[in-house]
């Protein structure tokens, strides 16, 4: 089965005071159908600019994507049918209802209103949110915002879903549910999921593959068993050190967090 997502040599560099920024160097990989791929890589490292050039909302300076088959830059609108994007924080209303914001979301992308009501309730169900429905999102807690805006993302039933580190700012036992979560939408729907986070005991709890950015470039990609044998040394190595020996420097201080489960 041919990738779902590819990219080739995909750069960005930014024109600044101090001169020319290369966010990203040149991005080589490919992404399978039904994968959850772990994007990883320090602060500075180039995730954001690539996602961003990915959803189609930057511009590469060179370089090539399709998504779902669809060229990145000839066909932008054919891109953003087949994507869902959560950002890094929450977009909805604070003032509408859960169920406008589902509504109104698939509206946006053209479903007929009774399709796109149906989908609402879908979704609701599936994602635990259907109690919530007639609440105004300024009343959700953190992890129902965060499953509201995965719900707004997949009101379209895209092919690739784009989660800009989704868990951030929860609390321990809302992350344990989103991870649940992201399984079942990959498990369900057969949702390809591209995933950036800083939290290396998600990428290693959640990702079928990781690729590590470093300085705009790739630094390593593998599985976590791969990576972790080639890099620390043993299967059993931590993938807090072998992330360190893959960047030669050690993650922010809230990668080392423990999580309760």
């Amino acid at each position: 089965m041919a990738p779902i997502l590819t990219t080739h040599d995909l750069a960005r560099t930014f024109e600044t005071k101090r001169g020319t920024v290369e966010a990203v160097r040149g991005i080589d990989m490919a992404v399978e159908p039904g994968e959850i791929l772990g994007f990883l890589g320090p602060n500075g490292a180039g995730k954001s600019t690539t996602l961003r050039m990915l959803t189609t909302l930057l511009a590469p300076t060179r370089g090539s994507a399709t998504i779902a088959g669809h060229d990145l830059a000839g066909e932008p609108e054919a891109v953003r049918r087949v994507i869902g994007y959560v950002a890094q924080s929450s977009g909805v209303a604070p003032d509408e209802l859960v169920r406008h914001e589902l509504v109104f979301q698939g509206r946006l992308y053209r479903l007929p209103r009774a399709e796109a009501e149906a989908r609402a309730d879908e979704l609701a169900a599936e994602l635990d949110l259907t109690e919530l429905l007639d609440r105004k999102c300024a009343e959700l807690s953190g992890g129902q915002k965060r499953r509201l805006d995965i719900a707004l993302a997949l009101i379209h039933r895209p092919e690739v879903l784009f989660l800009d580190e989704p868990t951030t700012g929860l609390d321990p036992g809302s992350r344990a549910d989103l991870w649940d979560l992201i399984r079942r939408i990959r498990g369900q729907q057969g949702t390809t999921v591209f995933l950036t986070t800083h939290y290396l005991d998600e990428a290693d709890e959640l990702s079928d593959r990781l690729i590590i950015v470093d300085d705009g470039r790739i630094a390593a990609e593998g599985t976590q068993r791969e990576l972790k044998t080639r890099y620390g040394g043993a299967e059993d190595a931590t993938l807090q050190d072998t992330f360190i020996a893959i960047t030669g420097r050690g993650p922010r201080k809230d990668d080392l967090a423990p999580v309760a489960l």
